[in-house]
């Protein structure tokens, strides 16, 4: 079973490889067809040699004319054989690159449209991973095994074919390496095979524990775990290191040295072969040139045969790699009946900006339902605020509304069109997120607005305006140029939400969503904040999740989610009348938090 997984594996490698490289085909051929033209010159070589020693060194048949042509004929075929095969092999390694380039632009944008869901469960660490590291390993099964495989093959045919037309006889002979080799081959995968695949997904792990440790630094020295993690690194890499000794190990014993010792066998059955043929009786000039050549064409068979089996090591980890990035490009992007994200999608837009919940109901895989039966409606414009306890489905909302998944019932509606009826790009440019956690590139502020969509310094400036954050950034060394340092670490929590906001209306959206904004930010930034939402009412629909309940009391209306279900809706003032109301019942809560915090001694 593990030689047909390997072998399956090597199919679709291959066929991955030929995708890739299909823009390339006509060089491809040209270089294979040089290759053989290469292979065919130098298999010239001995035939001079066996001709110089039958008909002009053993007879002493020493004219001039025929040595100056024998040792030109090699040298222009030598020559000439080389030449061309450093053509193509430069012209297949040029075909490698953009193929790889190509493999590794389309790995990257496939995982930009993959949906959320994805990510959610997916480690960083394995992702780059698979990005880098494996389409790496792709390029290696092409510039290294495929040519170096390809180069032994044409040579090895063309010296077997030489051989026959000299001497069929010992032809069979040297034929009997080429089984050889498969079993070792056979041998080597059913060793190594395993220990190879380990070995990637050991280095997706390790990937992954570094990225999560780094990224994680601060609380790790803080809570003194950084002892626990370097013990959990050490024994990922102690594993990492004991597979890789296996395959050290079948590599030393069934790969150059096996070849070596076929090689030394087979040059004794050629002599003992020859020796026997002519056992009592006196060799002929012929026949001993025909020994030479076929010494000669011995190390030309046995040395692309190792270099064959030689990189049999690095084909199993390419295939093994390129099955992974296989994997990764057959995972079904989000939203696949949505347009292709360059405005040619069956609609566009979200027209108004009005929303309507239809009998939504979601449940994610394998998991209980978390939406049951949501029914509400928004109109252009207006601002709407949910609630609700944690677990209550807030954020799975957001997430449908977004279309980061798909409802399992019921229907969402944009501008009058479902969802799935806009087109990729349309929605994402008139559908604007803040998240709670903000994210920023490390880059200046103008880049970190702007996001490479073109955004013209006006409504950079509009937007910063609008979101509160024109004074802070002013205020900034080099203004909109100012660089923010890796994940904006020179700016506070509160300032960095305020530019995720800009960036946000630096779009133009028609409507915005706002996940818990105001999370994390001092009491300063949430006012800040609520002027940035208010003064957005009537040009954009404006939903936004809140814990903290300040944050969304000017609202048009408030939801109330309880445990998947609407709960109740209204204005702060209508919700603040229901005795023993869900909202009266948060906002009474956060009161009491409020006075004890403030009631505490401050160090």
């Amino acid at each position: 079973m593990p030689g047909r997984s390997l072998r399956h594996e090597t199919r679709a490698a291959v066929g991955l490889l030929v995708e890739s490289a299909r823009p390339d085909a006509r060089v491809l051929g040209g270089a294979v067809l040089g290759l053989v033209c290469a292979a065919l010159l130098e298999a010239a070589g001995p035939i001079l040699a066996r001709m110089f020693i039958d008909d002009v060194l053993l007879p002493r048949h020493a004219e001039s004319l025929t040595i100056a042509a024998l040792l030109a004929g090699a040298l222009i075929a030598g020559s000439l054989a080389s030449l061309l095969r450093y053509i193509q092999l430069a012209r297949l390694a040029g075909l490698a690159m953009r193929s790889v380039q190509r493999l590794r632009e389309r790995v990257f944008s496939h995982v930009m449209r993959l949906p959320i869901g994805f990510f959610d469960h997916a480690a960083s660490g394995r992702l780059v991973s698979r990005v880098t590291n494996d389409t790496e390993a792709v390029k290696g099964l092409y510039v290294q095994v495929l040519f170096v495989m390809l180069d032994s093959l044409v040579i090895l045919a063309g010296a077997l074919a030489a051989m026959a037309w000299l001497d069929p006889g010992l032809m069979a002979v040297v034929a009997i390496l080429i089984p050889a080799v498969g079993l070792i081959v056979f041998a080597y995968q059913r060793f190594s095979a395993p220990a190879v695949a380990r070995t990637r997904a050991l280095r997706g792990d390790i990937n992954a524990a570094m990225a999560e440790s780094t990224a994680g630094m601060a609380v790790l020295q803080a809570s003194n775990a950084t002892g626990r993690f370097a013990t959990r690194y050490e024994a990922l890499n102690a594993d990492h290191l004991a597979s890789r000794r296996v395959e050290l190990r079948a590599n030393a014993w069934l790969l150059r040295p096996a070849l070596d010792f076929l090689a030394v066998c087979l040059l004794a059955a050629i002599v003992g072969v020859f020796g026997l043929r002519e056992f009592g009786g006196a060799l002929s000039t012929v026949e001993v040139g025909i020994l030479y050549a076929f010494i000669g064409w011995l190390a030309r068979v046995v040395e692309p045969l190792i270099q064959f089996t030689m990189q049999f090591a690095l084909l199993q980890q390419s295939v093994i790699a390129a099955s992974r990035v296989r994997a990764l490009l057959g995972l079904e992007p989000a939203i696949a009946g949505a347009g292709d994200g360059t405005g040619n999608g069956r609609e566009e837009g979200a027209g108004d900006g009005s929303i309507v919940v239809d009998s939504l109901r979601f449940a994610y895989p394998g998991g209980p339902e978390v939406l049951h039966g949501i029914d509400f409606a928004v109109a252009p414009g207006e601002f709407v605020g949910i609630v609700g306890h944690t677990g209550s489905g807030k954020s799975t909302l957001l997430a449908l509304l977004l279309r980061f998944h798909q409802p399992s019932a019921g229907e969402l509606r944009i501008g009058g069109l479902a969802l799935e009826r806009l087109d990729e790009a349309a929605f994402r440019r008139e559908v604007a997120v803040v998240p709670q956690e903000p994210f920023l590139l490390a880059g200046s502020v103008r880049e970190n607005i702007d996001m490479g969509r073109g955004i013209g310094p006006e409504r950079i400036e509009a937007a910063l305006a609008d979101a509160q954050a024109d004074r802070f950034v002013a205020a900034l060394d080099g203004g909109l140029d100012a660089p923010l340092g890796e994940a904006g670490s020179r700016l506070s929590t509160g300032q960095k939400q305020l530019l995720s906001i800009a960036r946000a209306l630096a779009g133009a959206p028609r409507v915005l969503l706002l996940d818990e904004a105001t999370a994390h930010v001092d009491s300063d930034t949430e006012r800040a904040v609520q002027r940035a939402i208010l003064g957005l009412r009537g040009r954009v629909t404006v939903i936004a999740i809140a814990h903290r309940l300040s944050t969304i009391q000017a609202a048009d209306r408030i939801l109330v989610l309880d445990h998947g279900r609407l709960a109740e809706t209204g204005d702060h003032d209508s919700l603040m009348r229901i005795e023993a109301g869900i909202y009266r019942r948060l906002v009474e809560l956060q009161r009491i938090e409020a006075r004890t915090t403030a009631s505490e001694p401050q160090p």
